[in-house]
């Protein structure tokens, strides 16, 4: 009988155990239902399983803890902990919604060891807890469907996307992420993240009593100014938004919005000190390293001290004090540096000139500006810091407007691309020699530099015996080739920027678009060939970044001796360049040649190659299939231009990823043209491309670190063409408008390709596929029963 009675009051437990186990593997608690710890616990689960709430044990450590977790995928990372200060030292901990509405977790006693700590109204019994697939847990009133309470707003160590962090420049609040203890210990950390808005909006790392370990430089309204690679990277130039204008209480609200909602990511403030983006990696199944802060020396907060600025030239960073000022001490930059030559208002003469500012370029801009945001003008913020005897230096950023600087810059950083101009005030005899010293030196250079042109127009008239007038670049003329300047007055400093003829063995070769640099002019801007400067190698010999007086950037290509280079193919390398142009070819600014010396100079990328990227395992997710398609968009209207669209026709003969280089935004530039038929080339064959593809496994030939979340369509479609591309017969092989065509169009029928010869060596006569171009200009492609034709406007 007692049995029986036993059974009859575990029955209507059983039942509800089994109720509470059914609902709760749902998303949402109910007043009345309860989460609870122990080994049949199960986690509220988001609608998609991207995260879950449950209880855990970080790590080594036996402490239980409320949190939310990633759900469906192999390493569930925690993103927010609710009692992070109050551990549970059993698995007896249960949450539930209390009498007053609050979600609240008690432990075994049955006392409250979190809480939302809301305050109670009349629809107490009317709320529930929800948990998004956005990792946002929710406590909500049903009848206004008003979201009452949210884990968003009070976040532990981790920023996911959607997650809005208020700013508010009036009262200095901003909501803060702490790191936690240790890897086994989320109590609070001694390191915190956030967005500091005193002046434009930037991301602050802070330490130990609140000191200032990293920041990410102010918000211009698209990028942070102190991240030089940010505005080349689509997910960051797009993904940062800040709400306008601010709300009734004067907040503002940072959110992030991946463009690929697909991939998991999240910011994290790490227990070292260090903040983090990682990303979610489908093919390795692990968290990846996206990018870091601090990374290197140059990144720690104010490592050079007032007025000092880092440059990451050495592997540790090299300390310079800003041009006119000197270290304070020579054994320590934590002191900085001091001003050499007072400005004018501190020394109260008058016999001295106006204050002049010299303008460093590429730099992260200092901290604590103070905002003049409503001056619209440069040269009103130029004399707003001009009146005010504390004003050290001054910029004028579009999306932010004029900041000035009334106190010492500190963490100034030198960047080798990216970053902003900053103008700092000096004393003008630090600038340089006084007005009236200035404008001797000029009516000295002019009347010297037309001495010069007269002098040299009477030498060229001598060796020549020929009415041409021009100057030369000041060194002896090579015999073989001889530079005339048909504008007849350019300065010999500067580059010639003028129509000018080549005599090359006595024939001129008029290259009426092509300026010609001097070589003094291309020493000084690339140090003097400096190593420093070096950019990379080719089989034509060391190209060099340089940077002209005026402040643009250049790349030369420095033809070595060895490299076989004759005068004459020389020539018709610049000829045929000087031609060309299209957004899609690296643009030819000039050349020089003096002496021995051969160079071509080009615009700057300072993207580098596309090699650089996906060669390198931790850049190859910088580069998501979307850009990539867009690069192979770009690369296939540059080569339809060569082939068909420019003055001359060109086959490039050499395109690699090497030779295809990345402009500021990422655009894809063809480079090298031409120089494969200069210096030859060397063509690596393999046949894994035709194995992979005749087997039906094309889709192992995209980048694992891509392929989960690439357009598989679009993915084997550029498979597939670039196997037309590389048939044996040209007649076999599209030209560039038919795979303009076939890239674009996802109704384009594409013919099958023949297996090329040096893949074996035998050729199949299986396949029955033509190509031809008739006398119609028409290209046909046909495979089997089906024929496309497209037609090629001249």
């Amino acid at each position: 009988m007692r049995i029986f009675r036993k059974t009859l009051v575990s029955f209507p437990l059983f039942i509800f155990l089994f109720l509470y186990e059914s609902s709760t593997a749902q998303d949402t608690i109910r007043r009345g239902e309860f989460l609870r710890d122990g080994s049949t616990h199960k986690p509220l689960v988001s609608p998609q399983k991207t995260f879950e709430l449950g209880f855990f044990s970080p790590g080594s450590s036996t402490g239980r803890y409320l949190g939310i977790r990633y759900g469906n995928i192999e390493d569930k990372a925690v993103v927010w902990v609710a009692n992070r200060e109050n551990p549970i030292s059993d698995r007896s901990g249960v949450l539930t919604i209390s009498n007053d509405g609050n979600l609240v977790l008690l432990n075994g006693q049955n006392i409250t060891v979190w809480s939302s700590n809301i305050t109670s109204t009349n629809n107490d019994n009317n709320r529930v807890g929800s948990i998004r697939d956005t990792g946002n847990f929710e406590l909500i009133e049903v009848s206004s469907e008003r979201v009452i309470w949210e884990s968003f707003n009070h976040p532990t160590d981790t920023f996911l996307p959607h997650m809005r962090v208020r700013v508010n420049p009036q009262t200095g609040d901003n909501l803060a992420f702490v790191s936690w203890r240790s890897e086994n210990d989320p109590s609070p950390g001694n390191f915190s993240l956030g967005v500091d808005p005193s002046g434009a909006p930037e991301i602050v790392l802070w330490g130990r009593n609140n000191t200032r370990r990293w920041r990410s430089g102010q918000w211009n309204s698209a990028i942070f100014t102190g991240i030089p690679n940010m505005a080349l990277l689509t997910n960051y130039l797009y993904g940062f938004k800040l709400s306008s204008p601010p709300d009734e209480t004067g907040s503002v609200y940072f959110t992030y919005v991946p463009s690929d909602p697909s991939v998991l990511l999240r910011f994290k403030v790490l227990h070292n000190g260090t903040e983090e983006e990682l990303r979610w990696n489908e093919t390795s199944k692990r968290w990846t390293k996206f990018q870091a802060a601090p990374e290197s020396e140059c990144d720690k907060y104010n490592r050079c001290g007032s007025f000092g600025i880092c440059d990451m030239k050495g592997s540790n960073g090299i300390c310079s004090c800003v041009d006119g000022y000197e270290p304070v001490s020579l054994g320590s930059w934590s002191r900085g540096c001091r001003r050499r030559t007072p400005l004018r208002c501190e020394r109260n003469v008058s016999n001295v000139g106006e204050d002049e500012f010299l303008t460093l370029k590429s730099v992260k801009l200092p901290d604590f500006e103070t905002p003049e945001h409503s001056l619209a003008d440069p040269e009103d913020c130029k004399d707003r810091c001009l009146k005010n005897c504390s004003c050290t230096a001054f910029t004028f950023v579009n999306g932010i407007g004029c900041m000035i600087w009334n106190q010492d810059l500190v963490d100034l950083q030198q960047f080798e691309a990216g970053g902003s101009s900053l103008h700092v005030r000096l004393a003008d005899s630090e600038i340089g020699e006084s007005k009236k010293t200035k404008i001797v030196v000029i009516v000295a250079v002019l009347v010297g530099v037309l001495l010069l042109g007269i002098f040299a127009l009477l030498l060229w008239r001598f060796k020549r015996k020929k009415d041409v007038s021009g100057t030369y670049c000041g060194h002896d003329a090579d015999t073989s080739v001889v530079v005339v300047d048909m504008t007849k007055a350019k300065d010999t400093t500067t580059a010639f920027t003028g129509s000018v003829d080549i005599m090359i063995e006595g024939k001129a070769v008029n290259t009426s678009e092509l300026p010609v640099f001097c070589l003094k002019v291309i020493v000084k801007a690339t140090n003097d060939f400096s190593r420093e400067n070096e950019l990379g190698r080719g089989g034509f010999g060391p190209v060099y970044k340089g940077v002209l007086e005026d402040g643009q950037e250049i790349a030369v290509k420095r033809l070595s001796g060895k490299s076989g280079q004759g005068v004459d193919e020389f020539k018709n390398e610049i000829i045929l360049i000087a031609k060309l142009q299209h957004r899609n070819l690296v643009r030819l600014l000039g050349c020089c040649f003096e002496g021995e010396e051969k160079m071509l100079v080009y615009e700057y990328m300072p993207n580098k190659s596309l090699d650089f990227f996906i060669f390198d395992e931790m850049k190859q997710e910088l580069v998501d299939w979307k850009l990539r398609f867009a690069i192979i968009e770009g690369i296939a209207r540059g080569l339809l231009y060569l082939h068909r669209d420019s003055r001359l026709r060109i086959i490039h003969r050499d395109l690699k990823v090497s030779n295809v280089l990345l402009d500021g935004e990422m655009n894809p530039k063809i480079s090298d043209f031409g120089m494969a038929r200069i210096f030859g080339g060397n063509q690596n064959e393999a046949n894994t491309a035709w194995f992979l593809y005749t087997h039906g496994r094309s889709e192992e030939l995209v980048d694992p670190k891509i392929r989960a979340t690439c357009n598989k369509r679009e993915a084997l479609r550029c498979i597939h063409v670039a196997m037309l591309c590389v048939q044996d017969s040209a007649a076999e092989r599209p030209n560039m408008a038919a795979v303009l065509l076939m890239l674009e169009s996802d109704t384009a029928t594409l013919p099958v390709p023949r297996q090329p010869t040096f893949t074996t060596s035998t050729r199949r006569n299986s396949m029955d596929v033509n190509f031809a171009l008739d006398s119609s200009q028409q290209y046909i492609v046909s495979s089997n029963e089906i024929t496309s034709t497209v037609v090629l406007g001249r």
